[in-house]
């Protein structure tokens, strides 16, 4: 067990950061992980039905995500929007921030943008001067890793198939591997999780434990939480889904139906307790994403499993391959 950032770090060769995905959402390599024999597999997403059983349920994030992302008319200011906040004023990420201090001004679509207020953890308060919905017409906010800017074809696989609750400003990426055919044929139920910006910033705090984890609203219906409580094994799909099932469940593990937020940071030593499996895709470096994974397959075999997922030319991140950890 280890709390030292420098101990969640690996070399990734640029290459494999998968830049678009595959042409089907289900024919990504999967690797599998064995955590009690520290045994690695390597199959295809496609078989991942044959590592359920009688009675397991799958959980998924059903969370949409916006079309967020605006840049001001003269092209030199990005904005991803947040939070409409009240009539013409709204909570975003600019880039670059030096350009928009406290009363700097510029236009989106010819309304004129005020910076009201910088908040503690960067984000701009804006106001504008005429009421607009920038949740409609804007891009989709790719990754940074993701070296271009999103174009027509990411608003399609840049979601899950099953999104269906606007909120998000990140995909939960364990579930751009599933078609609407490979759903059908397993058990499944929804929670939401609205994915935020701060799911890409990096760990800065030379030990872990004094990181502290930005606020993602979720809610559980009661459908969803009967289900998951009378599952014999619940497998997780992505990290979202695991903050949820771990920030809203009793300590006999049970569920009720709710709405909330978390800011649960899990990382070792912490156990990941009333999951069973995870799919989850390949995380950045440092990443809170990559000491959640962590602490569910032991830190050492997941970095040993890293290092071969690289040498195996396996794709990372958001449009890669994934791994099934039992």
């Amino acid at each position: 067990m280890s709390l030292a950032l420098k101990d969640y770090d690996y070399v990734l060769p640029e290459e494999l950061i998968a830049q678009r995905p595959l042409e089907r959402r289900d024919e990504s390599r999967m690797m599998v992980l064995h955590r009690r024999e520290e045994r690695i597999e390597h199959r295809r997403f496609a078989e991942f039905g044959e590592f359920l059983g009688p009675g397991d349920l799958l959980a998924l994030n059903n969370t949409r995500v916006m079309s967020a992302r605006r840049f001001s008319d003269d092209g030199k200011i990005e904005f991803l929007f947040l939070e409409r906040l009240g009539p013409a004023r709204w909570k975003c990420l600019v880039r670059p921030g030096k350009k928009m201090r406290v009363g700097a001004m510029t236009k989106i679509i010819g309304a004129t943008v005020r910076v009201e207020e910088i908040c503690a953890g960067g984000e701009r308060v804006i106001s504008l001067d005429r009421e607009e919905n920038f949740f409609e017409g804007g891009a989709i906010p790719l990754p940074p890793y993701l070296r271009r800017p999103s174009d027509s074809s990411d608003a399609e696989r840049y979601q899950t198939v099953f999104a269906e609750v606007p909120g998000a400003v990140a995909a939960p990426t364990a579930g751009l591997h599933f078609t609407p055919e490979v759903l059908s044929g397993l058990p499944h139920t929804f929670i939401t999780l609205h994915v935020g910006p701060g799911t890409f910033q990096p760990v800065k705090a030379e030990k872990i434990s004094d990181h502290r984890m930005h606020k993602e609203e979720f809610s559980i219906s009661g459908p969803a939480a009967v289900a998951i409580n009378a599952a014999t094994r619940i497998a997780a799909v992505g990290t979202t889904t695991v903050r949820v099932l771990a920030s809203a469940a009793r300590r006999d593990g049970k569920l009720f139906e709710q709405n909330g937020a978390t800011e649960i940071f899990i990382h070792p030593p912490n156990e990941i307790r009333h999951i069973d499996l995870l799919l989850t895709n390949f995380h950045l470096p440092r990443s809170t994403l990559l000491m959640l994974v962590s602490a569910f397959a032991g830190r050492e075999f997941l970095l040993a499993a890293y290092a071969e997922a690289i040498r195996e030319r396996y794709r990372f991140y958001s449009y890669g391959d994934c791994m099934l950890i039992l």
